[in-house]
């Protein structure tokens, strides 16, 4: 018998209108396309390191998923192993104290931990600090959870730190949460002890939760390691998020953390063990050897590769008429388009179409960004070499 097909009044819920699909996701699409048709696209865009973690890392996962008894759920607040490797890490690196068992929440990333942090803190409408420009996650998922968004400018002039100044002449009556990223993302500006200092008392004068995304403290950054969680009294008042993404190879492991006060600790597990269970036992036990990696591992890795990509980064960027901050850090290269371009977009589509190579649009980042274009670094010399001899012959 033929089925009769029925047609249903259904209607998404009202929060994707305020959002888009994720640009990478939208545009990984169109590249796919261009590849499956023979272009061959020189992917520029993406921060997603191409190298492997450490032999070490790689065995212990090995070595664990061979076990039998090693496949059972996880508890969501990790295991004691990876809690106690985190703490070292923070110790040896950073210099800050952290009570593995009640100040340390591992995360499948920085992107869940936004998720959670924000319905753990920021009740619908309430508001929250986002820099512009800055990672867009912050702002697509604060609008999907209902918080309403203040932009705060960050700036060439000031290196891309906030403007404490002007912060302090905003209308902060509801603000819950502000988010910082520093290193930062995508401008390069650098961490700074003394941002981190202000941010910190801003903090404590307005009784907001600054978050500070850290995942590019091993990338370039001059051989120091900062934290905000350095600064005294930073618990009380701040969330640092750290991830093993960038700093150890491993950005398909979905393997981040959280470090804070205690009582924040058991308000983001309250909201992560009714969404989530704990990762693969063995994944955790790889993240825990990881952590023990040589600073020989990180010099080569984190140093000496991406000083090379960054070069040949350099060398893109004035072929396609840009403008940088040479002292920039992290695992990307920021650069200002100039007047020929109205937008970002026009320079980054023409380099994809007719170069065949894709690099980010600053206008993803917000407003701030709209007049520059960002180059990953995680390519291999030699396709980074050959994008630009493709650019070379365009420009």
């Amino acid at each position: 018998m033929k089925m009769e097909n029925k047609h249903y009044n259904m209607k998404p819920a009202e929060r994707l209108g305020t959002v888009n699909e994720y640009y990478f996701s939208r545009k990984g699409k169109e590249i796919a396309e261009m590849n499956a048709r023979g272009l061959d696209i020189i992917s520029l865009a993406i921060g997603s390191p191409d190298m492997p973690p450490s032999q070490e890392t790689i065995d212990t996962l090995c070595r664990e998923a061979r076990k039998a008894d090693t496949h059972g759920y996880q508890p969501t607040v990790g295991i004691p192993e990876l809690r106690r490797a985190m703490a070292a890490f923070y110790k040896r690196w950073y210099g800050v104290e952290l009570n593995p068992e009640t100040e340390i929440q591992p995360l499948i990333g920085s992107k869940e931990g936004i998720l959670h942090v924000t319905l753990a803190l920021v009740n619908p409408g309430e508001k929250v600090l986002v820099p512009n420009p800055g990672y867009p996650t912050y702002t697509s998922l604060s609008n999907i959870l209902g918080a309403t968004i203040q932009n705060f400018d960050l700036k060439p002039e000031t290196g891309w730190q906030p403007d404490f100044d002007e912060l302090e002449r905003m209308d902060l009556s509801g603000v819950k949460l502000m988010w910082t990223n520093y290193p930062n993302m995508p401008t390069g500006g650098k961490a700074h002890r003394e941002t981190y200092e202000r941010l910190v008392r801003f903090a404590q004068d307005h009784n907001i939760v600054v978050v500070n995304d850290n995942p590019y403290s091993f990338i370039l950054n001059g051989g120091e390691h900062l934290s905000i969680l350095q600064v005294d009294g930073a618990k009380d008042f701040c969330i640092e998020f750290n991830s093993m993404s960038k700093s150890h190879n491993m950005p398909g492991w979905r393997v981040g953390m959280l470090a804070t006060n205690a009582q924040f600790v058991d308000w983001i597990l309250k909201v992560k063990s009714n969404v989530d269970s704990g990762t693969f036992r063995p994944m955790q036990l790889a993240a825990a050897q990881a952590y023990l990696n040589s600073d020989e591992w990180h010099r080569k890795a984190n140093i000496e590769t991406y000083a090379t990509r960054r070069k040949l980064a350099e060398e893109i960027m004035t072929a396609i008429g840009c403008t940088f901050d040479p002292g920039q850090t992290g695992l990307f290269l920021w650069g200002k388009i100039d007047d020929r371009y109205a937008e970002a977009e026009e320079l980054t589509e023409r380099i994809l179409h007719e170069a065949r190579v894709f690099v980010t649009p600053g206008f993803i980042f917000g407003s701030n960004g709209r007049r520059y274009v960002r180059i990953s670094l995680c390519a291999k010399d030699e396709k980074m070499a050959e994008a630009l001899e493709r650019i070379k012959k365009v420009f």
